[in-house]
């Protein structure tokens, strides 16, 4: 229980510091669900009974007090420390005692109530709240007017839990990673196997980096006399952060990523939209390289139209083939208006097969088109991660992705900050583990503090 409190403290404070965005919103369920049609029931029945209640001669207000004292405990609650004038106003007026004891005589002026709530509201409500408050005070019937106050009122929540949120993010942002690290340290040591699918994860970067050594050195002359094997503890984290990028995530993610795996996720399908729009323009500057050479920002053309035909292309429905089939025919036909307009013969049919062709291939496992655009995708990104952290500048561009260099280099920042402050946080984690796996022999101590470096 403890662990599962830590970890939803954990990814709650990460998601606010490190996203601009994230605010609470207001849900309720949809119209037309059973839990809608439930909630609508429930609460038509309830508002109903109210007003039964108050249209008896004389009125019953036992309900309509209890409301009362529901909204005065709300109002108290928007109130900031030191604020107790209005405090004992609020405790003042709104006396549920002393409004029962009016009830008893018939004394009681609901009405003015209401106005002095929607006045109070009017003083503790964000400005985008202040229409709201103006048709609160238009509205004459009673049951109604109430039931358009707690409406109110449970949005004004929302806005009070966005507003703490915007002023705890600096201080979130400032003392993040002793935070975070705190917590998850706390998370292992109620749950010993915090670190199962992080360790997972870390053996099989040892693995396909031994794997790549031993190819290395089986195609070298002298292999068989070859020392062991030193590997860096930095490259195996990097090639590990690298596999996000490919990673399946019908998979559970290392525990150490999981504040992060929407974000990863994201960037994974970022790539896989860029990587297709690369192959697409690579494919066909291949073929018809001669005839559109002297075109201004061809490239970026086809990169126009390539990109609405993908959209959305990372959704289950999304028909990936058709996508291609469409871009060749629509790039087939912008090449053949582009040597029209220049007075130049257009593309044959045998030409324009073999192009449309092409383009549809990129989906085939083990395209060589695709491949190539994948490596040079991962060489990009590996270069980014071997820079040192407080380095801004990108590293060279490879050859074939410069129609997307642009998108490339915001993504790649993007995954740069999320593995420096994932190292930030975790590598004393990190280090044991490599420790334990790269040098079983080394004694185990604690968590060191230090974090592995680019």
């Amino acid at each position: 229980m403890a662990a599962a409190r830590n970890l939803t403290d954990l990814t709650l404070a990460h998601e606010i510091a490190v996203n601009a965005n994230f605010c609470i919103k207001h849900e309720d369920f949809p119209q037309n669900s059973f839990a809608g049609t439930v909630k609508q029931i429930v609460h038509k029945a309830f508002w109903d009974h109210l007003e039964s209640e108050l249209n008896e001669d004389p009125p019953e207000y036992e309900h309509a007090i209890k409301l009362f004292e529901e909204i005065k405990e709300i109002l108290l609650s928007f109130l900031t420390p030191g604020a107790n004038r209005i405090h004992n106003q609020i405790c003042e007026v709104l006396d549920t005692d002393l409004i029962r004891q009016q009830a008893e005589h018939n004394a009681v002026d609901i009405h003015g109530l209401a106005n002095y709530i929607i006045n109070t509201m009017g003083k503790l409500c964000a400005p985008v709240r202040d229409n709201d408050i103006k048709q609160l005070k238009a509205t004459d019937n009673i049951v109604e007017l109430l039931r358009q106050i707690f409406r109110v009122l449970d949005l004004m929540k929302v806005d009070m839990a966005n507003y703490t949120i915007q002023n705890l993010r600096p201080y979130l942002q400032r003392n993040l990673v002793d935070y975070e690290r705190t917590k998850f340290q706390e998370i292992l040591e109620e749950t010993p196997s915090a670190l199962d699918l992080t360790t997972e994860w870390i053996k099989e970067s040892i693995e396909d980096e031994l794997s790549s050594i031993s190819d290395e050195s089986s195609s070298s002359p002298g292999a068989d006399s070859s020392p062991k094997p030193i590997i860096s503890p930095t490259l195996v984290l990097n090639n590990g952060y690298l596999k996000l990028l490919q990673w399946d995530y019908r998979k559970t993610i290392p525990e150490t990523l999981i504040t992060d795996e929407v974000r990863l996720q994201e960037l994974r399908e970022k790539l896989n939209q860029l990587k297709i729009i690369a192959c697409v323009c690579l494919i066909t500057n291949n073929m018809v390289g001669a005839a559109i050479v002297d075109v201004p920002d061809f490239a970026h053309q086809l990169k126009r139209i390539s990109v609405p035909l993908l959209e959305g292309m990372n959704k289950k429905t999304f028909d990936l083939k058709e996508a291609l089939n469409a871009i060749g025919v629509q790039i087939c036909s912008k090449v053949n208006r582009s040597l029209t307009e220049r007075g130049l013969p257009t593309l044959n049919e045998e030409m324009q097969s073999n192009l449309m062709g092409q383009i549809a291939h990129i989906v085939e496992e083990n395209n060589p088109v695709s491949s190539l655009i994948d490596k040079r995708i991962q060489f990009f990104m590996r270069s980014l991660l071997a820079l040192p952290s407080f380095q801004k500048c990108m590293p060279t561009m490879p050859g074939g992705l410069s129609v997307i260099q642009t998108e490339m280099e915001f993504i790649g920042s993007q995954y740069a900050s999320i593995v420096n402050f994932n190292k930030q946080v975790y590598g004393p984690f990190y280090a044991n583990i490599l420790r334990k796996l790269l040098f079983p022999e080394a004694p185990m101590g604690k968590a060191e503090t230090e974090t592995p470096t680019t």
